[in-house]
Order: structure tokens, then sequence, then C-alpha cells
């Protein structure tokens, strides 16, 4: 993805007049990178986060300069209530170098186990951090759960395979995805609550007939 950038002047608290202008305020930082405020066009910064998330490239285009810079979305801020774009961080990558990211996990396929009702399937993990060079980096991690076969079942960090040169920092043992299973309490029926509470009646009202029948009989 290509994005156009330029060098920004407004900053602090005035860079809510260029949000108005439908201008986004933009950092530029990384190793070896003089850190740089900059700008972007709102409504085309808003298109490509929607297709390269946080683990694709973007070839960002500075004004006066020839050569664009591969960069990576670093961290998105926006307005909790409107959702309104507020302020991007871009990190410019070595692509000679490996870089730690975190890659969304997506459940794929349908679990065998499921077809019992009982069942249901729980993601404990939804990210994995990995580690390898920019251009390796998948956009997700899709996991199939089509082996889940039985309740209680589940899949590790250690089952997941991934590329050669994509390296896993999870613990392996770290559970991703477990079939459990549904225990529901048995409803006692309220006819025969009241039998078995009838049933037990006569003999506690029997008790002080007895005690009685002795103290005439003494």
């Amino acid at each position: 993805m290509e994005l156009l950038a330029s060098k920004r002047k407004v900053l602090g608290k005035k860079v809510r007049f260029l949000r108005r202008q439908g201008i986004t305020p933009v950092h530029l930082f990384g190793p070896n990178v003089e850190p740089m405020p900059l700008q972007c066009d709102t409504a085309q910064l808003q298109h490509v986060l929607v297709r390269t998330g946080k683990t694709g490239l973007i070839s960002l285009k500075l004004d006066k300069e020839k050569t664009p810079r591969t960069v990576m979305v670093r961290e998105v801020q926006r307005e909790p209530r409107t959702d309104e774009l507020l302020h991007v961080d871009f990190y410019q990558v070595d692509m000679k170098k490996e870089i730690k990211v975190e890659v969304p996990i997506v459940l794929v396929g349908e679990a065998p186990a499921l077809r019992l009702k009982e069942n249901f399937l729980t993601q404990e993990l939804n990210s994995l951090t990995i580690e390898c060079l920019p251009d390796r980096i998948p956009s997700r991690i899709e996991l199939d759960v089509s082996s889940l076969t039985e309740t209680g079942q589940a899949i590790h960090v250690k089952d997941i395979r991934l590329a050669d040169g994509v390296t896993v920092l999870n613990n392996p043992e770290q559970l991703v995805a477990k079939v459990s299973i549904r225990y529901v309490e048995r409803e006692v029926p309220v006819g025969k609550v009241e039998a078995e509470v009838k049933a037990e009646a006569p003999e506690e009202a029997a008790q002080p007939e007895k005690a009685t029948e002795e103290r005439l009989g003494q």
C-alpha cells in the first residue's frame, strides 16, 4: 500500500485545526531515523489502515523525497466515543533486520466435537508474537480446528506451524483453543419434590404422638 505524507509544522494542541480540514497528524520514528512530525489526508489514511492493519507494510512517500520509506503502523489513536482518527505512529523498518510483531490468530474450519450440543469452543489466545524479516510477516495466522474431535482436546502454541524464517516467541505450552463441555444442573420436577415432602411428613408427625404415649404409660 502507498501513502502520501508531508512534513507537519502544526504541533501540540493546534493539531485539532488540521483534523477539521480532513488532515490527520502522524509521527515517524525508527532505528537510525530522526523522529519526524508528518500529516496525511484522513480519507486516504483510513483506507490504508483498513487494508494493512498493524502487520502490513506501507510505502510512505514524503514530499521532496524520491525514495519511499517502508513503514508499519505502530499505534493508532482514536476518540473513544466517536471513533474519530486522532493520530498515527509509523515505524520505519529495515528490510534486512528482523522485527518483533503481534499477528492475529483466526480460527478456521469446523471442530467435529461441536456436533455435541453440550460442547463449546473457546479461544484463549487471540494473537501470536513472532519475529522475522518485515517481508515475511503474515497478515494473520489461520488455525484449523478440524482436528478437535473430542471433548477436552486443545491446541497449544507448539502445535502451530509457520513458514520458514518465522520464530514464535510465545510459550510453547500456552493454550490457544480448547473444546469444553457445559455442565447443566438437573432440575427436579415440582411434583416430585412435593411427594418427597409428604412422604417424610407422617414420620415426623408420629414422633410427638409416640412421646405422649410413653408419658401416659409412666
